[in-house]
């Protein structure tokens, strides 16, 4: 089985002890939660949330040693309604872990990987109907100059967006070999030469529009803080800038007190800080850990610590 990513730091930053409850948000293959499961014991409890199935029936069988834990298929977006049905409330921790796993990537049907020809999907909720062909067969150029250039990072965006557009006219773009092409085509041959695979930040940004990632972390985030209890960790680990962006100003916004400006004599918003810092800056993977698995070389793990109103009433 795949070990997942800063597995001895996400256990040990959520303060996983017999008896606890834990909701892993992004289930994948089950590798966090089965580490969770061993160390909470029978009278603790799992839910493992995933919106992919098949990534839900691997884990099933991954966890099949375990009873103690209920997996649901959904999106982090939902967990406000999720967490009301299924009475998921005053947990010990959750865990995020971002962006694609290792099995989607590998799984070449998926149109994930810009390393070898498959289909142009992208979806990782297959009921979903919108995939990367239709995207790119279908927005317009300013649309994917936005996209591309907002969620890739990407220099290039518009001279990519302009040949996307000449290449449909010709044909239907249905592959990820078709989509590499474009891309190399669109780069100047100097600007090939550094950064990685030229396709990799359109991929990305791909991606994350087909499956609405940022909108859906800021959501999942949110609604989060609701199901903690007291005391409860919140442990976020995230791939890329654009992810980590929104998980530090969440947790800075979220550790904030009184936003009023300083020159006002009385406190008018009522803001409490939520959240405590546990570690200011991300923990990152050791050089051990990126040599075995390359892809955990991006990683960065934050951890936030539900604030105890009733402690600090009482004066502790």
């Amino acid at each position: 089985m795949h070990v997942p990513v800063l597995l001895k730091e996400v256990i040990e930053h959520l303060n996983c002890e017999t008896g606890k409850k834990f909701l892993d948000c992004t289930l994948g293959q089950g590798g966090h939660s089965r580490e969770i499961l061993e160390a909470v014991g029978p009278g603790g409890f799992l839910w493992g949330l995933d919106q992919d199935q098949r990534a839900l029936d691997n884990a099933k069988k991954n966890l099949s040693p375990y009873s103690n834990f209920k997996l649901i298929q959904g999106s982090f977006k939902d967990l406000s309604q999720i967490a009301q049905d299924e009475g998921i409330n005053a947990l010990d921790g959750i865990l995020f872990d971002l962006g694609i796993s290792s099995a989607q990537l590998d799984s070449l049907e998926r149109g994930f990987t810009y390393q070898q020809e498959a289909p142009l999907d992208m979806r990782m909720d297959l009921s979903q109907k919108t995939t990367a062909q239709d995207l790119v067969n279908e927005l317009s150029e300013r649309e994917l100059v936005e996209i591309i250039k907002n969620f890739g990072e990407e220099l290039w965006a518009r001279r990519i967006a302009k040949f996307i557009i000449r290449e449909r006219k010709e044909k239907r773009i249905k592959t990820t070999g078709q989509m590499v092409d474009i891309i190399k085509a669109a780069i100047p041959a100097r600007a090939r030469r550094k950064g990685g695979h030229p396709a990799r930040r359109t991929f990305q940004a791909l991606r994350i529009a087909v499956n609405q990632e940022l909108e859906s972390l800021s959501r999942g985030l949110e609604a989060s803080i609701s199901i903690l209890k007291p005391k409860g960790r919140l442990c976020v680990i995230s791939f890329h800038s654009l992810e980590d962006k929104i998980v530090k100003k969440f947790f800075g916004d979220k550790s904030r007190g009184c936003v009023c400006p300083p020159q006002m004599p009385i406190c008018n918003c009522a803001q409490k800080p939520e959240l405590k810092i546990v570690n200011r800056k991300p923990i990152l993977p050791e050089p051990e850990e990126i040599q075995v698995n390359p892809r955990s070389r991006s990683a960065k793990l934050r951890v936030g610590e539900k604030i105890d109103e009733s402690s600090k009433k009482r004066g502790r």
